[in-house]
């Protein structure tokens, strides 16, 4: 439970830092990638780096990474969907969710075996 409640707080002050450094910048439109900071995923890997040796959390780093590849090519999609074949929001995100999961797996599957 008291992983949870550390998590809980670094995430806060993670979310916190990123929110204080998005509201510096400008355009506020780029600013605001400040504020979708991962900052659970930053939390995971602090408490990784406390309870696990290096090879652990090297693992979760690099599927973090893959995970957000895998998330720019499904929001690339999703935004090409909408703005080019004009279909409705839950409809583009419901649809391009497979093309997440296969980049994400085939990312992780490449990385195994070339290593």
């Amino acid at each position: 439970m008291s992983e949870y409640v550390a998590r809980f707080f670094i995430g806060g002050i993670a979310v916190s830092l990123f929110a204080m450094t998005g509201d510096v910048l400008r355009p506020k439109s780029f600013a605001g990638l400040f504020g979708a900071a991962p900052s659970v995923a930053l939390a995971t890997l602090g408490l990784a780096v406390i309870h696990h040796d290096a090879s652990y959390v090297s693992i979760q780093a690099k599927s973090m990474a893959w995970g957000a590849l895998a998330l720019i090519c499904y929001s690339w999609a999703v935004c090409q969907v909408l703005m080019r074949l004009r279909w409705r929001a839950l409809a583009a995100t419901i649809a391009c969710l497979a093309l997440w999961i296969v980049v994400a797996f085939s990312l992780e599957w490449l990385s195994g075996a070339m290593s």
